[in-house]
């Protein structure tokens, strides 16, 4: 019998599949699947470090594919974005639930690897949906529209699709602050980016000089209209919390002081 196994990976969607394909090929004991700079508190583990093959990351997927539903094969990659702690490893035992009943297992919410999957995947899918909601871009000066996100979970790669197609008519990028890359979009293909930011990013000087001068004009304006339309005596606060939870406020031109 193989001890209890660590397998460490680069942190790619493709690594995770190969080392669930380790740990079929060599039936190995995996109690962790860690991603880069991962704290692996299984002291008394054999580490192993998997090395990505994009082959068997496919095999992997493909036999996935031919037994999981649509809506099981979107709940594991969803989870895969929340970057939790220990999704791996759950990622890791939905499979092989998967691949034990030979069939889709989705609705197995009696186990509670797959409960633990579907819950996250619907975190993540509220996240997508909101940053799709909320996101405001700003026009640069070369005539690029651009806008900053913090999402809790991963969701770039989710929301790719719905910019691409809503805004394909202007350039612009979606730059994800957390996990310094982001979506730029030239009015044929959508790329992932880097920007290396100035350390006084963000300051009014910096502003200036990057957005178009107009862009500030609109935004007063904008703020303008919303407070001659906001009926003071028809505010709900708990409900507008409730639909715009605070921590979306920063994106929004009304809410942001920023923007004042």
């Amino acid at each position: 019998m193989h001890p209890a196994t660590s397998l460490n990976y680069d942190g790619t969607f493709n690594g995770l599949l190969t080392c669930i394909f380790i740990s079929f090929e060599e039936k190995l004991s995996v109690i962790s699947i860690n991603p880069p700079d991962a704290i692996n508190i299984d002291l008394f583990s054999e580490n192993i470090q998997i090395i990505t093959d994009r082959m068997k990351a496919n095999r992997v997927w493909k036999g996935f594919k031919n037994l999981a539903s649509a809506r099981g094969q979107n709940a594991v990659y969803y989870a895969y974005l929340s970057e939790e702690p220990g999704i791996e490893l759950e990622i890791l035992k939905y499979f092989q639930h998967t691949f034990q009943h030979k069939k889709s297992i989705d609705g197995d919410f009696a186990n509670p690897h797959v409960l633990k999957i579907a819950q996250t995947a619907k975190k993540v899918s509220r996240e997508k949906h909101r940053m799709e909601a909320f996101v405001r871009f700003q026009l640069t000066k070369d005539t690029i529209y651009f806008a900053t996100i913090e999402p809790d979970f991963n969701v770039l790669p989710l929301i790719k699709k719905h910019f691409s197609t809503r805004y394909s008519d202007q350039e612009w990028i979606i730059y994800d602050l957390k996990r310094k890359f982001g979506l730029y979009y030239n009015l044929t293909t959508t790329n992932i980016i880097n920007i290396d930011f100035a350390k006084n990013s963000g300051s009014s000087e910096e502003n200036d000089y990057f957005f178009d001068s107009h862009e500030q004009d609109f935004q007063k304006l904008w703020k303008n209209y919303f407070k001659a339309t906001t009926i003071k005596s028809r505010i709900n606060t708990r409900l507008h919390q409730q639909h715009v939870p605070k921590r979306y406020w920063k994106y929004l031109i009304e809410k942001n002081p920023l923007h004042n």
